[in-house]
């Protein structure tokens, strides 16, 4: 409950930007570039060009906290399905399915995101493509295991009396996908083939805040300190879900 309402306040704070009086996220300002934290005048201190940090990290939060979370929305409604016909129809089409799918396991999340993205350029829109197809086959995996547990039951009504659930688990495991895809946004921002600059999200924050950190390292620390603390918080809600829900790994 506790990460939940960490999570509310940052999605408050994201949705509720214009209407809190913060600085334009976008102004530059040469003279006032690399202020401390604590300046009288920027909270939080100001990025490399000047930049005030606060409205940045809080304008930033939409990008990473609600663009980065669809691909998992996608990958979680493509892969269920996917996985439910592979699992409920068996033979042929689970084999032709899983298969392809057994493809993308052969190479690291981390270096297929970057693959994808270098293959499609840079952009918000094929950084989203990239880390939806990145999620697919493990959703599709989990759902087709769940729906296949339940399919070798010999009715439907045994399944629901001993609490069979496809959804729930192929659920569960999507939330726990999501600080991952956080941190794999980020990265693809931080590498320069995810979003583009002047847009303020925290993994290109982190890029271009990178050259400040011998000069004031706290202000070059924030974006990352708030990709931990979201990330963190992710985790712990989809452990609090798991619970909830008494889903078995």
């Amino acid at each position: 409950m506790a990460c939940a309402s960490v999570l509310v306040v940052l999605i408050l704070a994201a949705i509720l930007a214009p209407y809190l009086g913060l600085a334009d996220p976008y102004k530059a300002s040469m003279i006032h570039r690399l202020k401390s934290i604590g300046h009288p005048r920027y909270l939080l201190g100001t990025g490399e060009q000047g930049r005030d940090m606060l409205a940045r990290l809080v304008y930033g939060g939409r990008l990473t906290l609600f663009v980065r979370l669809l691909p998992i929305v996608l990958a979680f409604f493509i892969g269920s399905l996917l996985g439910l016909v592979a699992g409920y129809a068996g033979g042929w089409l689970n084999t032709a399915i899983m298969r392809t799918v057994d493809v993308f396991f052969a190479f690291p999340s981390v270096l297929l995101a970057i693959a994808i993205s270098s293959a499609l350029g840079a952009g918000m829109i094929n950084s989203l493509v990239s880390l939806t197809i990145v999620f697919i086959p493990s959703i599709c995996r989990v759902a087709e295991s769940a729906t296949a547990s339940v399919r070798s039951l010999d009715y439907i009504e045994v399944a629901r009396a001993s609490g069979g659930n496809v959804l729930g688990p192929i659920f569960v495991y999507a939330t726990s996908l999501t600080s991952v895809c956080m941190i794999l946004a980020a990265g693809l921002s931080f590498l320069g083939i995810g979003v583009k600059p002047p847009e303020s999200e925290w993994g290109l924050m982190l890029n271009t805040l990178r050259t400040a950190i011998y000069i004031n390292p706290w202000v070059a620390v924030l974006p990352g300190a708030m990709i931990f603390i979201a990330s963190l918080c992710l985790n712990l809600l989809s452990d609090g879900l798991r619970s909830a829900m008494n889903v078995k790994d």
